[in-house]
């Protein structure tokens, strides 16, 4: 993800960008969030500012630091506070919104969603993923027993829902404006691994934070 986003977001030194988002992001994974990760994340956010003074996309290489990071350390960070049961969780509820959308919007199809920035998606491939997404959460407290707290486990995963489905039109949006169609071919026939994680990384932070402040599934 540090190199496509270095590559996709196009710039004199890739390499330089490249590393410093590695090196952030391997931060976040190593040492969690603290406040002197935080101190890190906005010394690496300088750094990249200063080195992309001329660069006609200065913005969004300055951006790449904290979305990267933050993004794939929200996962880590609901992994250390609940555990690898409930992170298995986070990700159905996203892969849920993927299939419902996609599966529901191509039967109904209707209205566009967002049709400057994503022609193909629909109202009724939104209302697809979410309802999946419930559906998907209800199911894993039912089979792991967990019933008392499938009204907040819906909840936050209708809150999931919607944001990754922010995050995949936020990320679609972002390509339409560099005009590019994938953010790497790294995998062949589905792009990069941004376009498989766009919605997991932007959905992972607010997983995270309302875990915590609901104080559900965690350890």
């Amino acid at each position: 993800m540090a190199w496509e986003w270095a590559d996709m977001v196009k710039n004199t030194k890739p390499s330089v960008y490249a590393l410093t988002y590695f090196f952030i992001t391997a931060w976040c994974l190593v040492f969690d969030f603290n406040l002197l990760t935080l101190i890190v994340l906005l010394c690496a956010m300088l750094f990249v500012f200063l080195k992309s003074k001329g660069e006609d996309h200065r913005k969004l290489l300055v951006f790449g630091v904290p979305y990267i990071s933050i993004g794939l350390g929200s996962v880590l960070a609901l992994y250390n506070i609940a555990g690898p049961l409930v992170v298995l969780w986070f990700m159905f509820v996203v892969w849920g919104v993927d299939i419902g959308g996609f599966c529901v919007g191509c039967t109904l199809k209707g209205p566009k969603l967002a049709p400057k920035i994503s022609p193909k998606k629909t109202w009724s491939g939104f209302c697809g993923g979410v309802l999946l997404a419930i559906g998907i959460s209800s199911a894993y407290c039912w089979y792991f027993d967990v019933t008392p707290l499938l009204p907040y486990a819906a909840a936050v995963a209708t809150g999931i829902a919607v944001f990754a489905q922010i995050g995949d039109l936020f990320e679609s949006a972002i390509k339409r404006h560099l005009n590019i169609k994938d953010s790497s071919n790294l995998i062949p026939g589905h792009g990069g691994i941004f376009d498989r994680v766009d919605g997991l990384i932007f959905a992972a932070p607010f997983a995270y934070i309302t875990l915590v402040i609901l104080n559900i599934f965690v350890e």
